[in-house]
Formats: structure tokens, sequence, C-alpha cells
């Protein structure tokens, strides 16, 4: 059985200018080694691994926070700079409030004000109130007179009138009495509002972190939605990579990832947690996986992702039978008479320890595992190797 991979244009004359550049190394060429020189070596064959791919990304924190200024005023002051660490509450940005420190004053004595506007109107609803309790008192016993031809009909139209208008002055003040107590609430609001705006000159930290940007200098001028600071979370990382749509079938969310990231030097265990839609200018799809908490990087740091697929068949050698030359690769092969010979190879992928050969190799091809520096074509390592 032969690999459906092997690959046959791999050409003599590749071959032979490939040996040639091997062989080269400024001396006589030297005979082949005729006595057997034991080394070790294995079988090749065939097996099935996952299909696996790489891509690039960039570690970011899960939580980030550009602070920006809510009002329009100088900056008075900047308590932080880029790499430092704040706590939740720390104030990172003051800016200048006397102008809204006077407006807040302003609001403050209009709800002074509108507070005895409140206590005026009261007070003059209760006077209606006692006006015509009066007229009513004086309208009911100037009817019963009427009723016994004691007091005139104009006496008794005078009551009615007094009476009328008594119960109108109330309706009036107690309509002033409302409006009072809306302008008091208006007022307070008004207090309400001076109140958060002099606190928007404060800006602190939402969570603590740390700052990764600083944009604004004492003197400049803060504009609402304008980034001043940015603040990250170094506890909660992501590694942010974007994959080609055709392998969108080959990630799902929840999905478990290999991350390689350059200053570790060993892969750790990531998890897919977000996958946004596919970009139609660009072909490609954002891809969030979360790291976990030990790892601890600057927000920037290039990384790399592993996924696997489902299992395909494939040529797969330990890394160590490669031998570099140049932009080629070539592994020793051992023939029938137990003479090495260097072969080239295509190879693919290098998941851990295993590279995969896309072509150049037969299945039970016999080839040198760790080919020693001496070993050389042609060599005889005998029949059965070790």
């Amino acid at each position: 059985m032969r690999f459906e991979a092997h690959v046959k244009p791999i050409t003599a004359s590749i071959l032979s200018a490939a040996l040639l550049a091997a062989g080269c190394g400024g001396g006589e060429p030297q005979e082949p080694q005729t006595s057997a020189t034991p080394v070790a070596t294995i079988r090749v064959q065939t097996t099935e691994r996952p299909a696996t791919f790489e891509t690039g990304g960039i570690v970011r924190s899960r939580t980030t926070a550009a602070i920006a200024s809510r009002v329009l005023a100088p900056v008075a002051a900047v308590h932080v700079r880029a790499g430092d660490r704040v706590r939740r509450g720390a104030p990172l940005v003051v800016l200048e409030r006397r102008e809204m420190e006077a407006a807040h004053a302003r609001a403050e004595a209009a709800s002074v004000g509108s507070e005895e506007n409140v206590r005026a109107a009261e007070a003059t609803v209760e006077a209606t109130e006692a006006a015509l309790t009066l007229a009513r008192a004086t309208h009911e016993r100037i009817d019963v007179l009427h009723d016994r031809r004691s007091a005139t009909p104009h006496e008794l139209d005078q009551a009615t009138s007094a009476l009328d208008q008594a119960r109108a002055q109330l309706a009036s003040a107690r309509a002033g009495y409302a409006g009072a107590v809306a302008s008091r609430d208006a007022a307070r609001a008004a207090v309400d509002a001076a109140s958060a705006t002099l606190s928007y000159t404060t800006l602190t930290a939402p969570f603590d972190g740390v700052v990764t940007e600083r944009a604004v200098e004492p003197g400049d001028m803060a504009a609402p939605g304008v980034r001043l600071i940015v603040l990250e979370d170094p506890a909660a990382l992501q590694l942010e990579v974007t994959i080609d749509a055709t392998r969108a079938a080959m990630v799902s969310p929840r999905q478990p990832a290999r991350v390689w990231l350059d200053d570790r030097h060993a892969w750790i265990d990531a998890v897919v947690s977000e996958i946004e839609r596919i970009d139609p200018a660009s072909h490609s799809f954002l891809v969030k996986l979360d790291l976990p908490s030990t790892v601890q990087h600057r927000s920037g740091t290039f990384g790399r992702a592993r996924f696997e697929g489902p299992p395909r068949p494939g040529v797969f050698v330990p890394a160590s039978v490669a031998v570099r030359r140049g932009q080629l690769t070539f592994v020793y092969v051992v023939d029938e008479d137990g003479r090495v010979r260097l072969q080239p190879i295509a190879p693919g992928a290098q998941v851990d320890d295993q590279l995969e050969v896309l072509a150049g190799l037969d299945e039970n091809a016999r080839v040198v595992t760790r080919p020693p520096a001496w070993l050389s074509d042609g060599a005889h390592i005998g029949e059965g190797g070790r």
C-alpha cells in the first residue's frame, strides 16, 4: 500500500542537485562508508490523525474600558500613566470644575427660592379655604333670613356672589400651589443635574486594572466621547485570531484549542468563547479564545491558535528524522542493501513532535530517526538497523 499523497514529480535532477548541495562542504568528496554502522530506524506507516490548522492573532483583555469625558472642560490633572495598576474608584483624570460649581450654586439658590414659593402658595390656599368657609356660612345665614323675609333679595345675591368668589379664589390658590410644587420639583431636578455634572469632573476607574493608554495631558480640552485613558483587566485575557471562511466548519463555540505564546515556549489550553460573522469583504471571521487565568500577558502580545478537525489518513514521522538543507527537507531512507539514501520530501504541518509528510515517502519505507552528523548518503548501516 502506498500513501496516496506520494508525489512522483520530485525528479532525479532535483534530487541530484539537492544531494550535490548537501555534499559540497568545501573538501574532496568522501567515499561511501562500507562498514556497517548501526543507527536507529523506523518503518513509515499510514495513520489517521486529526486535521489541524494554525492561525496567528493578538492577545487582548476581555474587559477593556475607554475612559472619556461627558462634558466639555479643560483638564486640570492626570493622575496615572500607561502601565500603572489602579483600583476600582481610583481617580484618573480631573477636569476644571469652577464653571460647573457656579452652575450648581445657582441651581441650589433656585431650589431654595422654589421652596419658599411653595410655602407661600400653601399659605394662600389656607387663607382662601378660610375665606370660603366664611362665605359659605354667610350665604347659609342670609338664605335662612331670606326665607323668613328678614333679608332682602339683594343681600342674598351679595352672599351668593361672595361664595362664588371665594370658591374661585380657592381654585386659583390651589392651582398656584400646584405650580409652585412643580417649580420646586424642577429646581430640585436641576440641583441633581448640576450635582451629576459636577461629579463628571472626576473620571475614576470602573474596575481594577492596568492603564494601557494615556492620551491626555493637563491643559488639554476634554470633549464628550473623546478617549482620554484606556483601562484593561489583565486577569481576563483572550486571543483574537482571524480565520479564513473556508475553515468555518472546523470552529464552533466552546471548542477546545491550543494556544502558543512566544514567551511561554509551551502550548496551553484555551476555549473558543465567541465567533463573529463572516466578513463578506475579506471572506474571514474573527474568533476569540478565552485564556487560562494563569496567563499573564500585556495586551498586544502575538500568539498562535491550533484547531483540530476530523481525523484523516496521512504519513507521520518523528520530526527528528528531518534533515534541513537550505530550503529543502530530506530524510535518510534505508534501502534493501542496508545503505542510506538522502531522500527529498515535501513536509506538511508539524503537530507536537510528529511531522506530516505530504510526498516523497512510501509506506513501509525504513528511515533513520535521529541521523548523526557524520551520516552521509550511501553509508552502510546494515540490514536491520536498531
